[in-house]
Formats: structure tokens, C-alpha cells, sequence
């Protein structure tokens, strides 16, 4: 589990305005919708069967017959939804939010600020009006730690799940409810994510973010359920975070630990994990430029770009001493080990062009070995050293080699983003041999600034329409039977021209992705909503 602090200051912040007497079933359908009254909503969000629609009043009588409500509208959809009749429920003065179990503190706390509550505490029994939290219970259908149940019955309102992480989500439901609509609707929310992973990444490598903006992205992000935050901060162009182990790679626009702590412990408040990529042995050209003794070089003494000589136990100590330090800085369970793009290996013959690197390998792995396989024991070192600090441990797809002697430790999950590599292989020979496996397709989910090469800005309504977790690669989905190794997904911003947009305009290109994204890794089956309707939901939900 996630680290969690009681980080509820910023609770009030973006703290809804609430209507009083606007009801879920005057909030149009936009033309795309199902009609109120249905009696569930499936795993993809479609709704069926129910009674004919009508409007309550603003103010309902206790004694009027009330139509069958309808599913709530969020992002992403809930999974299932049984109806009731009922006036359904709204924030009222006196209510307050109630838990039972001081865990749920911080959850309390932050959705009694949203929506203008009392916070009370832990509390035996909830009144009339009151939101209560509780753990326990099966949450959805899986009834998984991230799983939950949200019941609006007798004028109040029950959120269960087994976790604390399904408990929060269900509270992200009942905001998104009230800010879309005014009222929750009667009856009871059954739901859990299809995916455990649910990322966005973001590399201040290229373009530092101010904490400002990566806060603000963690309460988004937040709302829409993500649960993880990854962070790429170093690469060619700079080191981005302070460090006290090599201060002298720190790039001058950095962020201090203090600054990096408190945004760990706001995503924690989210139940939201950041994974943290320290990537080699290539994109390492700010640690280098400040070692320039362990670049490697070629036959000929040329320079590679960003490329460190990974036969020099100088180049595994700085990097080790890099991955021990940071791992007390972010706590989460999750580390990235990049991997990717090692210039040695693009070249026609890496073991002529780079002699010391053959040489290396075949003291340390035999005769037969190659630079592929010094490259792979590479990995299996760092995976080593992180391993150590009990982390769950990913790389790029392109940092795999085939036909080596040295195979990647079995544990490292694949981050598959490209079938452009040299070599290129296709994810199910990832799937086939057991591999876990999380997309980051760069043909859907890569936000690159400047658009250079290939890369063309992604659309919401491209994710929305056209991808899910199994399309890995290109356009085309492996096969269902490979679904329960994906994880899941991450929407990424690369910042290959960091001056092409601003962070507001980055801030504002990604927000319909963003919800694009969550939506699918929630429930990757057919959307009920229209793109044009979806989108019109976001700009009613804000």
C-alpha cells in the first residue's frame, strides 16, 4: 500500500458549488444517452430495461412516487448500477461525513471539503443527511482492495469497500455525482477497475513542471481514478531532483526532496503511487556530463550520445549510488529501470564498434558472449539493487534482447511502447513467455512535444474509439487470452521539444486524453456515450 498522510489541506482547494434541487435526471442525456429509469448499468456502461422517465420536483414531497433512478454519469462509468425509487441525495447543511475506522480519516476529511460538509469523525451510526465511510464488504464484483460499493438509500449515503484505495473511489463517485448533477441517485454503485494500473508519466527531464503543476495534475488524476504518478527525471538534458549522493549532476532548475516529498505524500492522499525512472545505461548524458570519464566511446574514441560505459565499475557504482538514494525519497512499491535506447546496440556490430564492451562480457559471462548480453546482466544488476528495496520493477520493451545467453530477470514487467527498435518483436512474444506487461503505445498514448519524427499530438476521441488495454502495438490487439498480463496503461508526455508548448498548454492538450485513457483502463469495453456526449460530460463535470 501506498504511503498515506493525513494531507487534507488541500481539500477545501476546488471545493464545488452546490445547487440545491437539481436532480440526476435533469441533467440531459446530450442526445446520446439511455433514458432514465433503467434498471442497470452493465460492465460497459449500457443500461437496459426500467420504468418510463419522469422529473421529480426541485423539492420532492415525502409522499410522491418517484421514477426508478438512473445510472450515475462519471468519468470513468461506473460498472454496475441497481435503481431505486427515490429522491436520491444531495449535500445539506448539518450533513457530515462520518467514518468507521480512523484509517478513512484523510478520505473523510478531503470529501467533506468538497463538497462543504462537517467532518465528524469516527462515528458508531450515521443520521439522516450524513455520508459514511466504512471498510469492509466485498466493494464490486471482485471485491479487490480497489473495489467499492456507494448506496443512497433513507436520505444518506454508504460507501464500503475492502481498501481503503476502493473507499476514496467511491468517493471520487459521489463528488463527480453531485458537481455533474446536484443529487446522487438513488439505489446502489457496484464497481472496480478492470486494470490494476493506471498511470500517467511525465518526463521533467526534458522541460521541468513546477510542483504547482504536478499537484495539480495529482488531484486530476486523482478524480479520475489513476493510481500511479511515473516520473522521469533524468536523461540527456538534465537531472531534475536533488540529490546529496552526486550533487554535482543536479541540473540548475531542479526540485529540492522537500518539494519531491510533499508531492509523494499528496499522491499517497490519492492513493496514488509514484514510480520514479532513473533510466540506463543510455539517456544518462546529465550524469555524464558531470563524469565525462564514463562515456562510452567507440573504437575510433568518438562519443556516444548519452550512452554510459557499462564496462566500468565506476558506471555501476554512480548509478547504484543513484538508485539506493531516491528509493527513501519515493516509497511507493513501483520503480522504473528504463533500459531503453543504448546506442552500442544500434550499430551493425556492437562488438566491433565498442571492443571493451565484447571484452567485458566475455569475462564476465563466458566466451560466447555478446555486448546484448552485457547489456542484459546490466539490467539484472540495477533490477538487483532496486529489488533490494522490495519494489516492483519494470523496463522498456526495447531493453529485452533476443537470442541472449543472459535472460532478464523474470520478475522485471515489460513497458511496451515501440515496435520501432531494431529488432523490433511483437508484444505476444513478450505474452508468450510469461511476461507481465503494461502499454504505453506510442501510436495512442504518447504525447510528444513538438511532434517531431512520427509522433503526431493523440486524441481523446482517438483512445475512446480506437484503443484498449490488448492494443499494444499499432492499431491491432493481441489475442484475449493474453488480457490478464496486461496490467494495464500509461498516457505519457515526452518533452523532446520543450519549448513547442507551455505547461498550460500541455495541461490543456492532455486533459481529454487523460479521461479518454482512465475510462478504458476502468472498463475497456464499448463506451455507452458518444465521443460527442463523453465529451460534453467532462465539461460538465469540470
Amino acid at each position: 500500500m501506498v504511503r498515506k498522510r493525513a494531507v487534507v489541506a488541500a481539500a477545501v482547494v476546488g471545493t464545488i458549488a452546490l445547487g440545491t434541487g437539481v436532480g440526476v435526471w435533469a441533467a440531459s442525456d446530450e442526445g446520446g444517452g439511455d433514458a432514465p429509469g433503467s434498471a442497470r448499468q452493465s460492465s460497459s456502461g449500457r443500461l437496459s430495461g426500467g420504468d418510463s422517465p419522469a422529473t421529480p420536483s426541485a423539492s420532492p414531497s415525502p409522499s410522491r412516487s418517484y421514477p426508478l433512478s438512473r445510472a450515475p454519469r462519471t468519468i470513468p462509468a461506473v460498472r454496475s448500477h441497481t435503481p431505486a425509487r427515490g429522491p436520491g441525495w444531495q449535500p445539506r447543511p448539518g450533513a457530515r461525513v462520518v467514518v468507521d475506522d480512523d484509517a478513512l480519516a484523510d478520505e473523510g476529511r478531503l470529501l467533506a471539503g468538497e463538497l462543504g460538509l462537517a467532518y465528524a469523525g469516527r462515528k458508531a451510526d450515521a443520521r439522516a443527511g450524513d455520508v459514511r465511510l466504512a471498510l469492509g464488504g466485498g466493494g464490486g464484483g471482485g471485491g479487490g482492495q480497489e473495489s467499492y460499493t456507494l448506496t443512497v438509500r433513507d436520505g444518506r449515503v454508504d460507501i464500503s469497500g475492502p481498501g481503503e484505495a476502493g473507499v476514496f473511489y467511491g468517493t471520487r463517485t459521489l463528488k463527480q455525482e453531485v458537481h455533474g448533477g446536484g443529487t446522487a441517485p438513488e439505489g446502489v454503485v457496484r464497481d472496480e477497475p478492470a486494470k490494476p494500473v493506471r498511470a500517467f508519466m511525465l518526463d521533467i527531464a526534458r522541460k521541468p513542471f513546477d510542483e504547482t503543476w504536478i499537484e495539480d495534475r495529482i488531484r486530476e488524476l486523482g478524480d479520475l481514478k489513476y493510481n500511479e504518478l511515473g516520473l522521469h527525471f533524468s536523461d540527456d538534458q538534465a537531472f531534475r531532483i536533488e540529490s546529496s549522493t552526486h550533487p554535482e549532476i543536479v541540473s540548475p532548475d531542479h526540485l529540492t526532496k522537500a518539494q519531491v516529498g510533499k508531492i509523494v505524500d499528496l499522491a499517497a492522499s490519492r492513493h496514488i503511487t509514484v514510480v520514479p525512472e532513473i533510466d540506463s545505461p543510455g539517456h544518462l548524458g546529465a550524469v555524464i556530463a558531470a563524469h565525462p570519464d564514463l562515456q562510452l566511446r567507440n573504437v575510433n574514441g568518438v562519443a556516444t550520445r548519452g550512452a554510459i560505459d557499462i564496462s566500468k565499475d565506476a558506471s555501476a557504482k554512480i548509478v547504484d549510488d543513484l538508485l539506493d538514494e531516491y528509493a527513501g525519497l519515493f516509497t511507493g512499491g513501483r520503480w522504473h529501470l528504463g533500459g531503453d535506447e543504448y546506442q552500442a546496440l544500434t550499430v551493425s556490430d556492437p562488438g566491433a564498434s565498442y571492443p571493451q564492451l565484447a571484452a567485458a562480457a566475455r569475462r564476465k559471462y563466458g566466451s560466447a558472449a555478446t555486448v546484448a548480453d552485457l547489456a542484459t546482466g546490466w539490467l539484472n544488476d540495477r533490477a538487483a539493487t532496486v529489488r533490494a528495496h522490495d519494489r516492483t520493477l519494470r523496463a522498456w520493451n526495447d531493453g529485452f534482447f533476443r537470442d541472449t545467453a543472459v535472460r532478464p530477470a523474470q520478475d522485471l514487467q515489460v513497458a511496451y511502447w515501440t515496435g520501432k527498435e531494431i529488432g523490433a518483436r511483437q508484444p505476444a512474444e513478450y505474452l508468450s513467455a510469461g511476461r507481465k506487461v503494461i502499454n504505453y503505445n506510442d501510436e495512442f498514448l504518447y504525447y510528444v512535444l513538438g511532434q517531431p519524427q512520427t509522433f503526431v499530438y493523440p486524441t481523446g476521441q482517438r483512445i475512446y474509439e480506437q484503443w484498449n488495454p490488448r492494443v499494444l502495438r499499432g492499431t491491432t490487439a493481441v489475442p484475449a487470452r493474453y488480457d490478464g498480463q496486461i496490467l494495464g496503461g500509461a498516457f505519457a508526455v515526452w518533452c523532446d521539444l520543450a519549448g513547442a508548448q507551455t505547461q498550460a498548454q500541455v495541461a490543456a492538450g492532455i486533459r481529454m486524453p487523460l479521461r479518454a485513457t482512465a475510462q478504458k483502463l476502468w472498463d475497456p469495453g464499448r463506451p455507452a456515450l458518444s465521443w460527442t456526449d463523453f465529451r460534453k460530460l467532462a465539461d460538465r463535470l469540470g
